[in-house]
């Protein structure tokens, strides 16, 4: 089992033929993930990486019966190729584009919420469901295939949070990056709610950092609803107030989204607190006995 992709998933790339798109589909092919076809208007009609291309998303979904999109085209034409995908019936939208203007991801979220469509991202790794499918840019050669899921706010740091792991011999269920702006998709509670209610999933693994309050927000909901055991690296101890670090969303706007104060929270909901990266798999094993 696995969250929101498996190996029965129908991808179509959004930007198929530029640069980043090429490249990251060519990686997604080699892995396995069924790509059935991609967008770039002006270009329907050829064969680009042996997929077709489509001028819209719609003759997309009605020829190939995709139901995941990955988004690769620049920030300005971010939102319309959101709203081109969730208008087209595309259950599942990654998006990868960073830099979207706060207003346009807000403005798609409600559009998507409309037609019953999930957004991982923007400003995302995407996700990865061992050995199956990979949408998006994580490199799939740390990944093994077993009942860990991570949920992560960072790229880098879910890619050596899936390294201990893996080096750990535990693999993992399906790993998901939810973006690291002010405003994203799924939730880092959306996905530990997916988690909890799969049945192949034995723990979880939420990588965190300053700024909002997506993790106690998870934190909470966990606290009444602890069916498995959950573990927790957030990063950012020694960040200023005031001072963005790396992500859009990764800025402390008071006392509350302090890392300490964020531990604080998680630690009396039932979330166990690991305080570094290169612990994670050890302490995996260790509270879990395996």
């Amino acid at each position: 089992m696995s969250i929101l992709i498996n190996k029965d998933s129908r991808v179509l790339v959004q930007g198929f033929t530029g640069k980043e798109g090429t490249f990251h589909s060519s990686a997604m092919l080699s892995y396995g993930t069924r790509i059935v076809g991609g967008v770039t208007p002006g270009k329907g009609g050829h064969l680009h990486l042996g997929k077709p291309v489509f001028n819209t998303v719609r003759e997309a979904v009605e020829e190939t019966g995709a139901d995941v999109s990955v988004i690769f085209v620049a920030a300005p034409y971010a939102f319309s190729a959101l709203k081109e995908a969730a208008l087209a019936g595309v259950q599942t939208i990654v998006c990868i584009t960073e830099g979207i203007p706060v207003n346009d991801v807000i403005l798609a979220k409600k559009l998507l919420a409309e037609n019953g469509c999930r957004m991982i991202g923007p400003n995302c790794p995407g996700i990865i469901t061992p050995p199956f499918a990979k949408i998006g840019i994580m490199p799939g050669f740390i990944h093994r295939e077993g009942s860990i899921g991570i949920i992560s706010r960072s790229g880098t740091l879910s890619y050596e949070a899936v390294y201990q792991v893996s080096s750990g011999g535990l693999g993992q269920s399906t790993c998901i990056g939810v973006g690291g702006d002010p405003v994203v998709g799924i939730s880092i509670r959306d996905a530990l709610e997916l988690f909890m209610d799969d049945e192949d999933t034995t723990a979880v693994v939420i990588i965190g950092e300053i700024g909002g309050t997506m993790e106690t927000d998870a934190a909470v909901w966990y606290r009444n609803n602890p069916v498995k055991p959950v573990f927790t690296y957030l990063a950012g101890s020694s960040a200023p107030a005031g001072k963005t670090m790396g992500h859009a969303g990764a800025i402390i706007n008071g006392k509350n989204d302090t890392i300490a104060e964020k531990e604080k929270v998680m630690d009396e909901c039932g979330i166990h607190i690991i305080d570094s990266p290169a612990k994670i798999g050890l302490r995996i094993k260790q509270l879990l006995n395996i």
